[in-house]
């Protein structure tokens, strides 16, 4: 799966990048088919850190964001609700 890694007026650090690698990374093990691409997007405003994750899978778009103190804790929140919305398109499909 191929993980692009954007953020709005900040750089990310080593440490950010491969944390974002390693948790959307596992999502990939929820889906059996894969993801062709997921896209994460990082950033900063009035209202804290804002983490937002759309992963292409086969006929569907899917997104998640979530807004936190930290961008680890708003990632691990998307992270979480994607796994469910996933879980729910598997069986959504699973039923046709």
């Amino acid at each position: 799966m191929e993980i692009n890694l954007r953020t709005v007026k900040f750089s990310a650090s080593e440490k950010l990048a491969a944390f974002v690698e390693k948790k959307v990374g596992r999502l990939e093990k929820f889906f059996e088919g894969g993801f062709q691409k997921a896209e994460v997007t990082l950033e900063e405003n009035k209202d804290g850190k804002k983490a937002k994750i759309q992963i292409h899978v086969p006929g569907e778009e899917l997104i998640i964001d979530r807004t936190a103190e930290t961008f680890e804790a708003a990632l691990t929140q998307c992270v979480d609700a994607m796994k469910e919305k996933i879980t729910r398109v598997k069986e959504k499909n699973f039923q046709k």
